[in-house]
């Protein structure tokens, strides 16, 4: 059974991504997670670049998880001061502070130094799982006395038991384990080694991340009962599937946060859309604001299996808050979308408002409005037939069309539906559809009025006569 979530005097999480690519949607996840269990439980946070990792750690990824992280509101309260806001703390400048616990380990013989060679490590790797062995390290340098090579802790043979928050009580036998490395050298600490220390030094209180660190949490227990450290709580997400029910991997479609900041999805919307991703508020409610999730929020309510991305279901949520939006607003989100023009503002909110409702993603405004920015539009006439109109009546329509119109004083989306209804009598379909498709030469846009009054008098009658030119 799932333990009860006790709230100790001081709660910290941290924000750990790593910097060897762009913030991964999951790992963003997992942030938002930690974010929302700290402000239920009036916490901190802190955001920590994890690079010990050199070779893959780049700054410009850095840069991308800090603007990605503001851009989704899930800002840290702790760091150091980079222009007036928290900055990262990052492990690449934490090198001493890890020498000093490598050293601490190495005098009091919890750890030593291994110069077996790759070459020799491989061949019993090989040989032990040739004998149906779990592979691990046999201990050869365990009693060596060395001065250099890595540094490896030395693992008693023991259960590792811990209760996490979501699964409950989860046990492994360390003597499986094998003496694992835990630096490359005495000024280079390797990743489980220093989160260990990084969460001491910054007294983080719990920690929340996917359930592919299950395995991890073992290594990181004996490393805090190897140094005196308090033991933390821990808590394992369900981890995010493609729709196959495979892993979401980097090789796999779109998985940056800024490839939905680019492709047009609001911040809130995908905020929204992960928190479903594994909790369930037990309610038939689906939107919540941030606010709304900071009260609601609770790991109780988190499910173990998997968490099913389902694009179309953040398309259908995108679409409710750009919805939502109110047309200023929504214009100077679109603006980035939109190609340059010469219109007024209050006619390109007008655009932006007549496509509102058809908007899944910001982006596709680019699409939808693209007719009102050009001279001359190209599309098959075929579209101008409405159900079994012929080539005449579609011409006749047209001219009908430019008739009353020309003689409309009054150029508002009333108006002009006024005129051409009465005009139409029974017959609608016949005189406002190719009368739309001659104004945006799209299967689906905007009502005829609506797009006429936008374009103006002068470039709708234009249009009508270049559709009659096309017949």
């Amino acid at each position: 059974m799932k333990k009860k979530i006790e709230v100790p005097k001081k709660i910290r999480l941290r924000f750990p991504p790593s910097p060897t690519g762009l913030l991964h949607i999951g790992n963003a996840r997992t942030i938002l997670f930690n974010y929302l269990f700290a402000k239920k439980m009036g916490g901190e946070t802190v955001l920590r670049i994890e690079d010990t990792d050199t070779e893959r750690s780049k700054l410009e990824y850095v840069q991308n998880i800090i603007d990605e992280l503001h851009w989704l509101g899930l800002d840290w309260n702790e760091g150091p001061d980079i222009g007036g806001k928290f900055g990262p703390y990052k492990q690449s400048q934490r090198t001493d502070i890890y020498k000093r616990y490598l050293e601490q380990l190495l005098a009091e013989k919890k750890a030593y130094y291994c110069n077996c060679n790759a070459e020799e490590l491989e061949a019993k790797r090989q040989d032990q799982q040739s004998r149906g062995l779990a592979p691990k390290y046999d201990g050869t340098c365990r009693d060596k006395n060395n001065t250099s090579g890595v540094i490896r802790l030395r693992v008693p043979s023991k259960k590792v038991v811990f209760v996490d928050l979501i699964r409950g009580e989860i046990e492994s036998d360390a003597g499986l384990m094998g003496d694992i490395v835990i630096a490359r050298h005495i000024d280079s600490a390797l990743y489980h080694f220093a989160v260990v220390v990084d969460d001491y030094e910054m007294q983080i209180s719990h920690i929340i991340r996917g359930e592919d660190h299950i395995a991890n949490t073992p290594k990181h227990i004996l490393l805090q009962e190897a140094l005196g450290f308090p033991k933390l709580e821990y808590a394992h997400l369900p981890l995010m599937l493609n729709a196959d029910k495979s892993k979401m991997s980097k090789r796999a479609g779109d998985v940056a946060v800024s490839d939905y900041h680019q492709a047009g999805y609001l911040p809130e919307a995908l905020i929204n859309f992960m928190v479903l991703l594994g909790w369930n508020p037990g309610t038939e409610q689906e939107i919540f604001s941030l606010k709304e999730l900071e009260k609601e929020f609770s790991l109780e309510k988190v499910q173990k299996s998997g968490a099913v991305f389902n694009v179309q279901k953040l398309d259908f949520m995108n679409g409710l808050y750009i919805r939502q939006k109110s047309v200023p607003a929504l214009t100077k989100l679109c603006a980035s979308f939109l190609p340059e023009h010469n219109l007024p503002a209050k006619t390109v909110e007008k655009i932006v408002a007549s496509c509102q409702g058809r908007m899944k993603k910001l982006s596709d405004i680019t699409e939808l409005a693209d007719f009102f920015l050009k001279e001359k539009l190209d599309y098959d006439t075929a579209l101008l037939a409405w159900d079994k109109m012929n080539r005449e009546q579609v011409k006749d329509a047209l001219l009908l069309c430019d008739k009353i119109l020309r003689g409309l004083e009054k150029w508002e989306v009333a108006a002009i539906q006024e005129v051409l209804e009465k005009a139409a009598g029974e017959n609608k379909g016949q005189i406002f559809w190719p009368f739309r498709i001659a104004l945006s030469g799209k299967k689906a846009s905007a009502p005829a009025p609506e797009i006429a009054e936008i374009l103006g008098k002068e470039k709708t009658l234009q249009r009508i006569q270049d559709a009659i030119d096309k017949k």
